[in-house]
């Protein structure tokens, strides 16, 4: 049964993940590109600067860069980690340059949906601030597509359940944990009619714990920590992996040559050089979505909350998301991984990048190993905590803010971070793959017809600021 339920979820991957849904991602990001003059590449300076100087007399919850750190802590997880390997594994070296492109017109996607969030956001008597897609296509597209707009909440509110937000994260750090202490032998304990290494069994539990007293507690205990624990540490794992880089400086420039070469099929593997193409375009463009979320529409939940009236300086606030995510986090992680040939050696999931950091830093294996479960099991906490946000507030829209079913979520929530150890790795990627491409479906539709809005906020915005 179990290799049944597995075969379907990879058939289940590959056809939501086909060729349609990456074309329509890439082209909203190259339409966007165009019409809005490449301004992920003109004014990321101004956007990078905005992340740190808040607006003055700005409406909302949270100031931008609060908000920001909201959605990175969402966004900066397993995918930088654990999602790059398996990207890279199964999509060869060329798959870190089909992250990239993903990303490069993934900051016009994310851009556009930052602006939109601001927009057409509801804003409560008592401050509270609820916005994203689901608003957006409601008030922006009219109320005749409010079945679009529940239709992309009902696919949030899964996402968050049955992937990116519980399944691949609590799995990362089990099993990021379990194979630093892999090498003690630890007893195993028979479970779900398989064996599984106590260890992953206590660090499931105690995430679990964790995980219950701060959502019970109730999200808003957990911002402020987020907004200094997610900097820190995204700062940390740049700088581990720069050592990584800097102590291997001689094979970057071949690392980088198996990465393009792979990336159009120069490199042919079995099924040919375009079957290359394609499996590396797949796994990279998903992971990379998977890791920045742009065109999903997750990261406008929490750029909704800024404290600010301008929905294109959100906008470019929101952008700089994905260019941190992705063209620099990721492609630390990939350059690390590719230039010690940590992916060709039978191994999946963390054991890649663990392998990486243990054959490429300067340090014995084990302060490697805990440098990287550290990081991951930090990343990784944030993450199911800000998609339990996401998640709730797809809820709360659906049941019009009746907050009886959002604490049965809460618990449900909760238990499928227990159940998350003892998910495959394929089954886990799988499902968190179709739920993403599931809630980018209404999401690009509503960018799509919304883009006259973001071209004309956009010139209007920086016609001001020039004059």
């Amino acid at each position: 049964m179990g290799t049944n339920f597995n075969d379907f979820i990879t058939w289940l991957d590959g056809l939501v993940w086909g060729l349609p849904l990456i074309v329509l991602i890439m082209a909203v990001g190259i339409y966007l590109t165009i019409r809005l003059n490449v301004l992920q590449i003109i004014h990321l300076p101004k956007a990078l600067k905005y992340m740190f100087k808040n607006e003055e007399g700005g409406t909302g919850e949270v100031s931008s860069f609060g908000a920001l750190c909201t959605a990175l802590s969402a966004t900066i997880g397993t995918g930088n980690i654990v999602g790059v390997a398996t990207a890279i594994v199964a999509g060869g070296p060329g798959a870190l340059f089909w992250m990239w492109i993903a990303a490069f017109f993934g900051m016009a996607t994310k851009y556009a949906e930052g602006l939109l969030a601001i927009k057409y956001r509801h804003i409560e008597k008592d401050g509270h601030v609820l916005g994203g897609p689901f608003y957006y296509i409601e008030k922006g597209m009219g109320s005749k597509f409010k079945w679009l707009a529940k239709l992309f909440a009902f696919f949030g509110a899964c996402a968050g359940l049955l992937g990116i937000g519980t399944f691949t994260q609590v799995h990362g750090i089990t099993s990021a944990v379990n194979n630093y202490f892999d090498s003690y032998n630890p007893p195993t304990i028979t479970l779900f009619g398989n064996e599984y290494s106590i260890i992953i069994i206590i660090s499931g539990i105690v995430i679990t714990l964790c995980v219950g007293l701060v959502l019970i507690g109730g999200i808003q205990r957990i911002s402020s920590f987020a907004q200094i624990i997610v900097p820190f540490m995204a700062i940390a794992y740049i700088l581990i992996c720069f050592i990584l880089l800097f102590n291997n400086y001689k094979e970057i420039p071949r690392a980088l040559n198996d990465v393009f070469s792979g990336a159009f099929g120069l490199r042919a593997v079995a099924g040919g050089a375009l079957g290359s193409i394609m499996v590396a375009m797949q796994k990279g463009i998903a992971r990379g979505i998977f890791s920045n979320e742009s065109g999903l529409g997750s990261a406008p939940i929490a750029a909704a909350a800024a404290k600010t009236n301008e929905p294109a300086r959100q906008g470019l606030v929101s952008m700089t998301g994905t260019f941190i995510d992705t063209i620099i986090i990721c492609t630390m992680t990939g350059l690390s991984i590719i230039l010690t040939n940590a992916w060709d050696i039978g191994l999946e999931g963390v054991a890649v990048t663990a392998k990486a950091f243990q054959l490429g830093l300067p340090f014995s294996p084990w302060v490697a190993s805990m440098l990287l479960m550290l990081c991951l099991v930090f990343f990784a906490f944030t993450t199911i905590i800000g998609w339990n946000y996401y998640s709730e507030r797809c809820l709360e829209y659906l049941v019009n803010g009746n907050q009886r079913p959002i604490k049965v979520y809460r618990w449900v929530y909760i238990l499928a971070v227990f159940i998350g150890p003892y998910m495959t790795v394929g089954a886990v990627w799988g499902i968190a793959d179709i739920f993403n491409g599931l809630m980018a479906f209404p999401n690009l539709i509503a960018l799509i017809a919304l883009s006259g809005v973001v071209i004309a906020e956009s010139k209007d915005y920086f016609r001001r600021l020039k004059g």
